[in-house]
């Protein structure tokens, strides 16, 4: 590797899958739109927290993928945030929650907030994830237990409505964004 070859990171945090595709979707296409970059997929767990720490430090550019763990990410992304003084960085993640600008908006500046204020941030973007099926089984158990409530009803819907996703257009879109930030 040269010394002016620019090295992207793309490191996530999946459950169930879902950010997982997104952080491939994007690691294969930015190592074809860059080509004379080297374009890194680290995967953010427990044991590798401080891999990825390291290698977000080596990257000229680091996209951090996180899953939405009630409302914000995991500690173990925010670990790897903290980290990021005077980085550039791009955040994508993946919500079972609506599919509202909005709501992911709220998502992305509260996991903002926990990169270091020097952080170079380019931008970030998400998208509806599918949700395992133990989570409609506990909607239904709550339907059950109070059949007319329709926050309840459409918890459900909600739920049936992620299940294709991330779509092909959510991933185009997840990829777009990115590509317009770099």
């Amino acid at each position: 590797m040269s010394s002016n070859q620019q090295t992207i990171l793309v490191a996530y945090n999946s459950r169930g899958g879902n950010t997982r595709a997104v952080a491939q979707a994007l690691e294969q296409a930015l190592a074809q739109e860059y080509s004379q970059a080297d374009v890194l997929l680290e995967e953010i767990t427990p044991d590798t927290v401080e891999q990825v720490r390291a290698a977000a430090q080596a990257a000229d550019t680091s996209l951090i993928g996180f899953w939405c763990d009630k409302g914000s990410c995991t500690d173990e992304v925010a670990d790897v945030l903290q980290s990021l003084s005077g980085k550039r960085v791009f955040l994508f993640g993946t919500a079972g929650f609506g599919g509202s600008a909005a709501y992911f908006d709220r998502i992305l500046t509260g996991v903002r907030g926990k990169l270091p204020q020097d952080t170079v941030y380019l931008g970030g973007a998400m998208c509806q994830g599918k949700m395992s099926q133990s989570v409609r089984q506990r909607y239904e158990g709550m339907l059950a237990q109070n059949p007319d409530d329709p926050k309840i009803k459409a918890m459900i819907e909600n739920f049936d409505a992620a299940q294709p996703h991330p779509t092909k257009e959510d991933l185009a879109a997840i990829i777009s964004a990115a590509k317009s930030s770099l």
